[in-house]
């Protein structure tokens, strides 16, 4: 069963071409419960990184509903990273090809795959200097961190 996330947070050194860069990753809670502890985490937060699943319509419309209002009142002028998640389940790596895949749709009826010109749009959309999509199942997260890192 899937548990979501209220507060977890996570600090690692990271080496980036040579560099020792420390990381320091807060992930929050959505569900409105927590509405007015949330931005507590915002403060001193030097970019934040907000994550959609490429396979939810619902997480995708939320970032320019809720998360892009709530970070431009609380945080105004940090940078704002859009992410696109979950890439390994809509494409068949290493080819990077969308996956025909029927026996997905037919287990997640509500899933509506999210296309990267969608995402390109919405990164635009919200003034985001970067749109990434990876896939922690194909091990993309350390190529994620490397281009964060360039910001």
């Amino acid at each position: 069963d899937y548990v979501p996330t209220v507060f977890d947070n996570f600090s690692a050194n990271v080496v980036v071409d040579g560099s020792t860069v420390n990381l320091g990753l807060w992930d929050t809670a959505g569900q409105e419960d927590y509405n007015r502890l949330r931005p507590l985490s915002y403060r001193g937060a030097d970019v934040f990184i907000l994550a959609f699943s490429l396979i939810s319509k619902a997480s995708y419309e939320n970032v320019a509903k809720k998360w892009i209002p709530e970070l431009k009142h609380y945080a105004p002028g940090v940078p704002i990273v859009l992410v696109g998640t979950k890439l390994g389940i809509i494409v068949s790596p290493p080819d990077n090809y969308l996956r025909d895949d029927q026996q997905f749709l037919t287990d997640h009826p509500n899933a509506v795959p999210i296309s990267t010109a969608q995402g390109e749009e919405l990164k635009k959309q919200i003034a985001a200097p970067a749109y990434i999509e990876c896939s922690s199942k194909t091990q993309q997260v350390q190529y994620f961190l490397r281009r964060l890192h360039y910001l």
